[in-house]
Formats: structure tokens, C-alpha cells, sequence
């Protein structure tokens, strides 16, 4: 059994390979350069740690009434449940964090996967984000695009304590810095003021304030940037700074596809996009009763697919993940300089203060909820 299994990896990774092809070009997943010719290997492990989520039958139903199975509908909300997973992993495991088969996992990754499992008490599972689209126009079965899972991620991630994101979804395909900073230094009550100011730093792009007993934590920052990159067909003028995205450390990819069909891209190779594809329905996995879970069916370990970047939908959602506020100033610092410096048609502006034509920003809170027999 042991070999058996053994002889399929190998089959497996060989087959794996053999689909890239012979060349000297980097391939680029969520920020890390792989050379084909040198380690292929690394590529394999790389893409095969990413959380794989596609669609699941056999859970309980949506609403008490609804669907058992999100085949057919559920894609975009699948692949915004891999973005935010991967956000997640950043968060606690760092960029670094390697999936291997049948090893002990730390207990972090296992309550990560918890989060997205089909049960309506997790916290990103497909019940929830389902019933949150409600509240956005989309009924309980319907197709989202990558804006309203932008939305839904939003409003979802202001009940979770334990991850504790600050969600940012750009408007206008624009991203404001003064905004972002509000929202993330969010105040926390402090033992000390020595905690307190240990704990904050000077940036380029902003500094913090605190008062006596507080201390103000940069909350990590999820930023998801909704663009429209052509009107039928995506522009060729945008390809260039759509692939620098995918070279930015804090980059956690793309959500995209065609009409109707989502995937979650996570690198390039030249002008081909790689991606994880939801459209494989699996059945539904629960927790085993120490908290762990069977993860074998949450990591894709085939060929991962590519398509060119030219058959992509114009309609798109970036993310991007910052744990500490040098991230984000990082961040703004590449796109000023890779992204906008010489396009002429610019793929999203990023501005340092409010548009004072726009409604002033509120920090999102956790609304207060009541409940009434359901």
C-alpha cells in the first residue's frame, strides 16, 4: 500500500512536469520566482500548499431549505474563499509555510481550514457567504462576480475575532491610503505604556497616535482591488501591470475567469496565467472530534491549469496581503513605482487622501445583531 502510493506522487510529479514547458522564463506564484530548469520540485510544492476549494456535495442544506451542493454556482465563492485562505496562512503560518502529505500540520493550519468548511457556524463557509450575498442582490444559488465576493469577505470578516482582518474593498478602482491606515489601527487596551510604544513605529506614509493606556495594532490588512480591465475583452495596455501584481510579495493573486466560470489565478508563466480551478465537486468533509482535519482532498495535486491572459474576462478582483503597516507602505511603494509609472491607462490609482467628493470613510464595525426565532 505504502509503495503503491508512493509510485502514484511519483506519477503524479512527473506528469506535473512534463506539462510546463522547456524554458528559461521565471515562473511567478504569489510573489516567489521559480526557474523552471533548476526547481521544478519547489514549483510542485509551492502551488500544491495553496487551500484548494471547489465545489461539495452532500452538506447540510443552505438555509435549512436550500441547496446541499454548490455545483454549478458556487465557483467565484470558492475561489474567494482560496484568496482569503491564503491571506490567512500569510497570517499565521508566513509566506514560507510548506504543505506536505500526510505530515502533522500545526494546529493554526488545522483551525484555518475550519473556518471554510460547508457548515453554517464556520465562519467562511459556503452557508455563510451564500445568506451574506443576500444582503448584496444575490439569491441563495446564484452566480456572484468577484465584487460581491469582495463585499461578502468584507462583511463576514467583521465577525471573526480570532483572524482579526481589516477587510478594504477599493471603489472607483481606486485605494486610499488615509483610508486604509484609519481602518487598521484599530485601538486596544494596553497592560503598558512601554507595550504601547514598543509596539508602534514611524512610516513614510503614515505614523500613529496613542493615548494614555492604549496602544493602537495594526490590524492585518486584506486589500481587494474589483477592476474592469476592458469592456468585452481585456485591454492589452493593462497586461503588463496585471502580471507585475502576481511579483509582489504581498500579493495572494487574482480572482477571475470567464463568464460564468471562476478560478482563482495565483501566478503567470510569459503570457499564460496559472490557476486552481473549484469546478471539481467533492463530498463534504467535517472535523474529526480532536479538531483536526482530513486535508487530502483541500490541495490540489495535479497539473495546476494555465490559460492565456488574453482569454481572461476583463472583470477581475486583485488581493493583496499586509500582516504589519511596512507591508502596506512597501506595497505603495512598488505600485508607485512599478504600476503607475509610465502607463498611460492606468490599471487603479492609489492616492494619499480622501477624495473630498466622496462620502467621508467609516471604519467598518461588527453590526449589532438580533435574532428573532430563526
Amino acid at each position: 500500500s505504502v509503495l503503491s502510493r508512493y509510485e502514484n506522487q511519483i506519477t503524479l510529479l512527473s506528469d506535473y512536469l512534463e506539462e510546463f514547458p522547456e524554458t528559461d522564463e521565471p515562473v511567478w506564484i504569489l510573489g516567489r520566482q521559480h526557474h523552471l530548469n533548476t526547481d521544478k520540485s519547489k514549483l510542485l510544492l509551492d502551488i500544491s500548499a495553496r487551500l484548494w476549494f471547489t465545489y461539495r456535495r452532500k452538506f447540510s442544506p443552505i438555509g435549512g431549505t436550500g441547496p446541499s451542493s454548490d455545483a454549478g454556482w458556487g465557483c467565484m465563492l470558492r475561489c474567494g474563499q482560496m484568496m482569503l485562505a491564503q491571506a490567512l496562512i500569510c497570517r499565521h503560518l508566513g509566506r514560507d509555510w510548506q504543505w506536505e502529505k500526510h505530515k502533522k500540520q500545526p494546529e493554526e493550519y488545522h483551525r484555518i481550514l475550519q473556518c471554510f468548511l460547508d457548515r453554517k457556524d464556520c465562519c467562511y463557509s459556503i452557508h455563510q457567504m451564500a445568506q451574506m450575498g443576500v444582503g448584496e442582490g444575490k439569491s441563495i444559488g446564484e452566480w456572484f462576480g468577484p465584487n460581491t465576493v469582495a463585499q461578502v469577505l468584507k462583511k463576514l470578516a467583521l465577525f471573526d475575532e480570532w483572524n482579526s482582518l481589516a477587510v478594504y474593498v477599493s471603489m472607483d478602482n481606486t485605494v486610499v491610503i488615509e483610508d486604509i491606515k484609519k481602518m487598521c489601527w484599530s485601538p486596544a487596551q494596553s497592560s503598558s505604556m512601554a507595550h504601547s510604544s514598543a509596539h508602534l513605529h514611524k512610516s513614510a506614509l503614515g505614523r500613529s497616535k496613542n493615548t494614555a493606556g492604549f496602544c493602537r495594532d495594526w490590524k492585518p490588512l486584506l486589500l481587494i482591488i474589483p477592476l474592469r480591465l476592458g469592456i468585452n475583452h481585456i485591454n492589452p495596455v493593462y497586461i503588463d501591470a496585471f502580471k507585475e501584481c502576481f511579483k509582489m510579495p504581498q500579493s495572494l493573486g487574482a480572482l477571475g475567469g470567464k463568464p460564468n466560470n471562476a478560478y482563482y489565478f495565483i501566478g503567470f508563466l510569459g503570457n499564460e496565467l496559472i490557476y486552481l480551478d473549484p469546478h471539481t465537486t467533492q463530498s463534504f468533509v467535517d472535523s474529526e472530534e480532536n479538531g483536526t482535519v482530513d486535508d487530502q482532498s483541500f490541495h490540489c495535486q495535479q497539473a495546476p491549469h494555465r490559460m492565456k491572459i488574453m482569454n481572461l474576462d476583463p472583470s477581475v478582483a486583485l488581493g493583496f496581503f499586509c500582516k504589519e503597516e511596512c507591508d502596506f507602505d512597501n506595497w505603495c511603494s512598488l505600485v508607485q513605482k512599478e504600476i503607475l509609472k509610465q502607463q498611460s491607462l492606468r490599471m487603479f490609482e492609489l492616492v494619499q487622501k480622501h477624495p473630498p467628493h466622496w462620502p467621508p470613510f467609516i471604519p467598518p464595525t461588527k453590526p449589532e445583531v438580533t435574532t428573532t426565532g430563526a
